[in-house]
């Protein structure tokens, strides 16, 4: 790191946001030799083996997977706990027996890991700590940003400041560096808030994870190491509040008597808390000298937790393209390779975003019609093999969908979305 006489740190990278793929994108690079900082204000918890897991958990696709071992932090992960799964169980109400997606049906080992989010951030801050080209700020916290093409300023309150070639911006939906750099962002709320908690359970299968369709919206189980799982209950905002001033056992009621009988017994309370639900994305992910990753770009309706994958997905492309320049002794802030970053995600979140739209708001009601629809799409889902096949790989990472849809699959896609486009915000 060179500095000047004034105490500005000149660096070729300043990463602000050092959460799961803030940090990972920086231990992704952090081999490459570039002059990078990394910004946390609020440093993880150390781990803990005999500690019950955390609240925040992230189902991690092999994708992602993929991604983290590329940065040499996926067995450190591992080391400590994750919880794989090989099936996911769908089904609308209780009136079916729902769709069964398994790995085995495109030959990989498992759909996922459930994974403690702290446990992603420690790992990958504990790996930057090897590296002499790392400034790792943790924790601190900026006081002013100043956004310049040819290098941007960045003051922090622990007195340092900072000249950056490339700033990312990798701090969250309220993104300092996005509004820094002028970006526009389009956000939207969605009328329901998601209850999570984590729960004890006995009994039943441990390799599977559980998502059923009601009017009033989603519910999830996802299995943790042990005895736990992670609950999600998305309603009405109104009645998340009201469940949350329940007593523990009342509330333990209330998921016994709303949640399937199919799930492992939930027998204890461990953790409960709530967040709003909203979708935003930004109007570019890119000028000279800066770009937006993660939930600084983008977010989504957790349904189907895709949002953090989207975000490593961010991180991947990002950094396959800022080492490809380096390598070849080219500007890492330069436009032009930037906008490459852009194009490849941009559209693909985008594709996401809407989806999940679909989902949401096209099954979480028991309009008569669209309920026909749903269940002849599950069907068609569950007994049209190649098609089932290349849902579960485009969920997992592995493609985009090279299939054609049958048309009561596409038919039931359109008009979820004509369905979503026309919900209030």
């Amino acid at each position: 790191m060179s500095s000047t006489a004034d105490s500005l740190h000149k660096i070729d990278l300043f990463i602000v946001g050092g959460g799961m793929i803030g940090s990972a994108l920086a231990a992704r690079l952090a081999a490459s030799g570039m002059q990078i900082a990394l910004l946390e204000n609020n440093p993880p918890a150390l781990f803990d083996a005999a500690s019950t897991p955390d609240l925040r958990v992230s189902a991690l696709s092999p994708a992602s997977i993929n991604f983290l071992e590329q940065a040499q932090v996926w067995p450190t992960i591992q080391a400590m706990r994750t919880a794989p799964f090989k099936r996911m169980q769908v089904w609308e109400n209780r009136r079916d027996q729902g769709t069964l997606f398994d790995a085995t049906e495109v030959d990989a080992p498992w759909l996922g890991h459930i994974v403690e989010n702290r446990l992603v951030q420690l790992a990958c801050l504990e790996t930057l700590q090897d590296y002499d080209n790392i400034t790792l700020l943790c924790p601190d916290e900026i006081t002013q940003i100043t956004y310049q093409p040819e290098g941007s300023r960045i003051h922090l309150k622990s007195g340092q400041a900072f000249e950056a070639k490339l700033l990312i911006g990798a701090d969250g939906a309220n993104s300092q560096v996005r509004k820094a750099a002028g970006i526009a962002s389009d956000s939207q709320q969605y009328p329901m808030h998601a209850l999570v908690a984590t729960v004890s359970i006995q009994g039943g299968e441990r390799d599977i994870t559980w998502q059923r369709f009601t009017p009033d919206g989603p519910q999830s189980l996802l299995p943790l190491p042990g005895d736990y799982a992670s609950l999600v209950w998305y309603h009405r905002p109104s009645e998340v509040r009201r469940l949350l001033t329940l007593e523990d056992d009342a509330l333990l009621d209330a998921f016994r008597q709303h949640f399937p009988a199919a799930l492992p017994d939930i027998t204890g309370l461990v953790q409960r808390g709530s967040f709003p639900l909203a979708r935003s994305h930004a109007q570019a992910y890119a000028r000279q000298g800066v770009a937006l990753i993660g939930d600084a770009a983008h977010t989504i309706h957790p349904l189907a937790g895709q949002g953090v994958n989207l975000g490593f997905q961010d991180a991947a492309v990002l950094s396959r393209i800022l080492l490809q320049t380096w390598q070849e002794g080219g500007d890492i802030a330069a436009l032009s390779r930037l906008q490459g970053y852009e194009r490849e995600r941009k559209l693909a979140n985008l594709v996401m975003q809407r989806a999940m739209d679909a989902f949401s708001y096209g099954f979480s009601n028991d309009i008569t019609p669209l309920r026909a629809l749903r269940n002849l799409g599950l069907k068609l889902a569950d007994h049209h093999g190649p098609v089932k096949r290349e849902v579960i790989r485009y969920a997992l990472g592995l493609g985009q969908p090279s299939l054609p849809l049958p048309a009561p699959l596409r038919n039931l896609a359109a008009r979820l979305e004509v369905f979503s486009s026309k919900q209030p915000s």
